[in-house]
């Protein structure tokens, strides 16, 4: 999978935005404001909020799965997109993060997210 694949993916996501709040690198998608991916520009990396045990699993498991870089190291996860990860396991991984993130949100925030 390559970045521009991942980022319409993120993008595909309901109320997923792409912003720029650290400048022009990385992007950063949120939904609802908050965020649930980090994407440099230089496509080699995407940085996921992830549960604490499975986070610890899929590092055991994929070499190319390590702690967020420069983040929480117990909750993201930073995955290099060098093709050792599978597609769907990227994937699923988007998606995990993103649920976690709608799972945090206001009851309201929740609501108005359903309605899109």
């Amino acid at each position: 999978m390559n970045r521009d694949e991942l980022r319409a993916y993120c993008l595909s996501k309901a109320a997923a935005a792409e912003d720029f709040p650290f400048g022009d690198d990385p992007a950063v998608m949120k939904v609802m404001g908050k965020v649930f991916a980090l994407l440099p520009l230089g496509g080699t990396t995407i940085s996921l909020k992830c549960d604490p045990t499975w986070a610890t699993i899929l590092r055991e498991t994929y070499p190319a799965v390590t702690p967020g870089y420069h983040l929480n190291k117990k909750h993201w996860n930073s995955i290099a997109l060098d093709g050792s990860v599978p597609d769907d396991e990227i994937r699923d991984m988007v998606d995990h993060s993103y649920e976690l993130v709608v799972k945090g949100l206001t009851r309201a925030q929740r609501e108005a997210l359903k309605r899109l």
